[in-house]
């Protein structure tokens, strides 16, 4: 059995909510849009991005296909509306198959697997201080204060479609395991050690669990605008 919870804040230092989420069990599949670009833009670019993934996939396309129509769309719509602002959004999306998971990203909103009492991060952030910490240049903990942590290097909209990096990547989805997708809206507030804890509890539902992640974010600053989605094999 599949079960999950969802949830989006747009935190405490936001008026404007410019994450989106989408959450469909019969279809397994489940994403997280964190929007960028100004003026209502990352609004409306997550916003394409979502529309264009649930309808590509639910015609068969596969993760990054769905992913990669929603660059070019993205883009269209930008060259419509003929501003000096280009909007963009990150992605990272999930489809449950029988015992099987697959992810894909684009941009720092990333994705985690719970499994055998563990936390682990299947993605890797397109971001400026990602690079830096593979180049040995700034550990992971200087990375998170660093004043270009919110650089990203890949984004829906923004990169053209030759040079997109849809990055993917398939596991076994088996029982007791959890899949938690977020923007950074989460993961700039709250430890990874914070939310292994938060993930460790038998006792609350995926929803509970979600409610909980999104209170601590908040509790810890709420900077940013916050998603989280956890989807949990019964």
């Amino acid at each position: 059995m599949i079960e999950f919870g969802h949830l989006t804040h747009p935190g405490l230092r936001r008026e404007l909510n410019e994450d989106t989420y989408h959450g469909d069990g019969e279809l397994g599949l489940w994403l997280v849009a964190d929007g960028m670009g100004g003026h209502e833009y990352g609004e409306v670019a997550s916003a394409l991005a979502r529309e264009a993934i649930v309808r590509e996939v639910g015609r068969g396309a596969s993760l990054a296909q769905a992913i990669r129509v929603a660059d070019e769309e993205i883009i269209a719509a930008s060259r419509q509306r003929s501003d000096a602002l280009p909007m963009g959004t990150t992605v990272v999306a999930a489809r449950v198959d029988g015992g099987r998971f697959e992810v894909a990203w684009v941009g720092d909103s990333r994705v985690y697997l719970w499994r055998d009492g563990k936390l682990v991060q299947l993605s890797q952030d397109h971001s400026y201080v990602h690079e830096l910490i593979e180049r040995g240049e700034i550990s992971v903990e200087q990375a998170r204060t660093h004043p270009q942590r919110n650089v990203v290097t890949q984004a829906l909209g923004v990169t053209q479609p030759q040079d997109l990096n849809v990055e993917t990547m398939s596991g076994e989805f088996g029982h007791g395991m959890q899949l938690l997708l977020c923007s950074d809206g989460l993961t700039e507030e709250v430890p990874d050690a914070q939310i292994a804890g938060i993930l460790a509890r038998q006792d609350c539902s995926a929803q509970e669990t979600v409610d909980e992640l999104v209170s601590a974010a908040l509790d810890n600053g709420g900077s940013d605008n916050i998603t989280a989605i956890l989807v949990r094999r019964g």
